[in-house]
């Protein structure tokens, strides 16, 4: 029987609780299945201390649900952080920033001893790029970094009226075939401008919680 995509990222989403240890200050990620994550805290299954949160919107649905939200720099390291991704392989190589938050669920994925990524089994793929690159750039560098990633082989479009948390630009790369997670994320990171770039592959995932037709699987 075929299960609708909401259901699916309730149901990994749920699962991922159990990776979660009551009285703890825990990762918060952004987007629809963490929406979903976050509820399902909300109902108190699992008790946790407070939350470090990737971005305003999830910030205020965590205070929403009565979850304290702390600052990363009050808590040093967290034993694990729950996000989404927009495009994952096999690999846990993944492409975020759909959401506009990947500068900050990067730093917080960097912080986190386990990262867990909750996701519908739509967003597997074999070879990343199908989804659109993200890449946060500083506004005056918005020209320049274009012309470099079309030197890549991409073809950036400016997210035009989108702003990040950090009062940044964000540029959506189409028409990649990411064959090297890993060296492209360097490669872009390195150009001057670029605050960072939605591929989480040098700190991938360390397992996919995928929901499917059939439940919930985990890589």
């Amino acid at each position: 029987m075929s299960v609708d995509s909401n259901t699916k990222k309730q149901q990994a989403a749920e699962a991922a609780l159990r990776y979660v240890r009551a009285n703890t200050i825990i990762g918060v990620g952004t987007g629809s299945t963490v929406n979903h994550f976050i509820d399902a805290l909300a109902r108190g299954t699992v008790r946790v201390s407070g939350a470090v949160s990737s971005s305003n919107a999830s910030t205020a649905r965590l205070r929403a649900a009565g979850i304290e939200v702390v600052d990363l720099n009050e808590v040093g390291s967290l034993e694990v952080y729950i996000d989404g991704a927009d495009e994952a392989t096999r690999a846990r190589h993944l492409i975020k920033g759909g959401g506009a938050a990947l500068t900050r669920e990067k730093i917080v994925a960097a912080a986190s001893k386990q990262f867990l990524c909750v996701m519908d089994d739509t967003k597997l793929v074999a070879t990343l790029g199908r989804f659109p690159l993200p890449v946060e750039v500083i506004p005056m560098a918005r020209r320049y970094v274009s012309a470099r990633l079309q030197a890549l082989g991409g073809r950036p479009v400016w997210r035009e009226g989108t702003t990040t948390d950090n009062g940044n630009q964000l540029l959506d790369v189409h028409d990649l075939t990411i064959a090297d997670p890993v060296g492209l994320e360097r490669e872009i990171n390195q150009i001057v401008g670029v605050v960072t770039v939605g591929l989480f592959a040098a700190r991938g995932a360390d397992l996919l919680i995928i929901g499917t037709d059939k439940g919930v699987d985990t890589l």
